[in-house]
């Protein structure tokens, strides 16, 4: 789907948003592609991160996707609004291996208060990707509230 952001400007106030989140600091992830109704983060492998068998946490993979399906949702929203997730379900697929995890968000519904997007995200080794993580959000648009 091709969507037209409302805002001109939208890839610069995506960027600033995401670079004021302190989780998405804590956990090294970076913001990689920004488009209207997509967006990609990349969150590099740290013991830190990773649950008893070394593999990924489920929470740390689960929150860059949400991250990514609330920034796709972002990018087409007006430039005085903020953006807040409203629900995210989502399913574990396969164990979180990987150098890199690799987030995926793409919005499939549109609408002027609630987005619907779909999320993926990816265990990357050695350039082969293995999708781990299925997600649905319901994303909505804090109209008239400034995203700071």
């Amino acid at each position: 789907m091709t969507f037209k952001p409302a805002d001109p400007n939208f890839a610069e106030r995506v960027r600033d948003s995401f670079s004021r989140q302190a989780f998405m600091r804590y956990l090294d992830a970076s913001l990689t592609i920004i488009e209207p109704g997509y967006c990609e983060i990349r969150m590099p492998y740290r013991p830190e991160l990773t649950q008893q068998h070394g593999f990924f946490h489920a929470g740390t993979t689960a929150a860059i996707v949400d991250s990514a399906c609330g920034y796709a949702s972002f990018g087409l929203m007006p430039a005085d609004a903020s953006v807040l997730t409203v629900e995210y379900k989502v399913n574990l697929l396969a164990p979180g291996r990987g150098e890199v995890m690799v987030a995926r968000g793409h919005v499939i519904r549109n609408g002027r208060t609630l987005k619907i997007c779909r999320g993926q995200a990816f265990g990357v080794t050695n350039g082969a990707e293995t999708l781990c993580v299925e997600s649905l959000s319901t994303i909505m648009t804090l109209a008239g509230r400034e995203d700071r």
